[in-house]
């Protein structure tokens, strides 16, 4: 079954493949109950946070040394993705946002995440919560793209910067 799901969180019961929606997805078989585990893709914000003129890279603390990415966070229920995004950079990075536009969407199926990425121009002192380790700060003539998840979202920034 999918990510591990083996009985209904409902009433108990062994789930089985049975087509919904057009896909095979496992459900109750009581149909009385009817619990189908839809499996669909949580929203993610992502910020491409622009501070003092250099891009910030984040590396959390469950990543290995040298592995930086954007800071992300879940979208919560009744939030603007703008709002989210700017909540997130205040959280991680202690920084207020500024200026937050959107750069796109993006698929992340390796974790079944659909990635809303966003330029963050953002102002105040770096403060790291728990969830950082460290940060670095890159000019933005030398990032450089990664093929993967946020990785995209900075390939289309970094192309829209030549562009304009």
């Amino acid at each position: 079954m999918s990510d591990g799901w083996r009985f209904c969180p409902q009433c108990g019961g062994e789930l089985v493949a049975r087509e919904a929606g057009g896909l095979a997805r496992p459900t109750c078989p009581d149909e009385a109950c009817g619990f189908v585990l839809w499996d669909n893709p949580v929203p993610v914000v992502a910020a491409l946070v622009e501070y003092e003129g250099r891009i910030v890279l984040a590396r959390n603390v469950a990543w290995p040394e040298n592995a930086f990415g954007l800071v992300t966070g879940f979208l919560e229920r009744d939030e603007a993705p703008e709002a989210a995004v700017a909540r997130e950079v205040t959280e991680e990075l202690g920084l207020a946002a500024t200026a937050v536009s959107l750069i796109g969407l993006y698929p992340f199926t390796q974790k079944n995440q659909l990635l809303i990425a966003f330029h963050v121009v953002a102002e105040g002192r770096i403060v790291l919560n728990e969830e950082l380790a460290e940060v670095r700060l890159i000019e933005p003539g030398r990032l450089k793209a990664w093929d993967f998840g946020t990785g995209l979202a900075v390939a289309d920034w970094l192309l829209a910067r030549v562009a304009a």
